[in-house]
């Protein structure tokens, strides 16, 4: 590990999206807003973090390409 790259600690609302998204396995955003009941904009920076930390994978919808799905990223995949 490079020593100029300190892992940053992970923010509250982080915390609570990857909390939410080990418990449904894979969901869209609006449930995580229903479901974390934070906003929108809080939701995408707790999302972006989780993504930069390698904790969470984005999938695109092959119905519908405008909708994402999250879920917890397994490692050594």
């Amino acid at each position: 590990m490079i020593a100029s790259q300190e892992a940053q600690p992970l923010s509250p609302s982080s915390r609570l999206v990857l909390r939410v998204l080990y418990e449904v396995k894979i969901t869209d955003l609006q449930t995580l807003q229903d479901e974390t009941k934070l906003p929108k904009r809080t939701l995408m920076y707790a999302i972006s973090q989780l993504k930069r930390a390698g904790m969470v994978r984005t999938q695109i919808c092959l119905n519908d390409s405008r909708r994402r799905y999250y879920c917890v990223a397994v490692s050594g995949i």
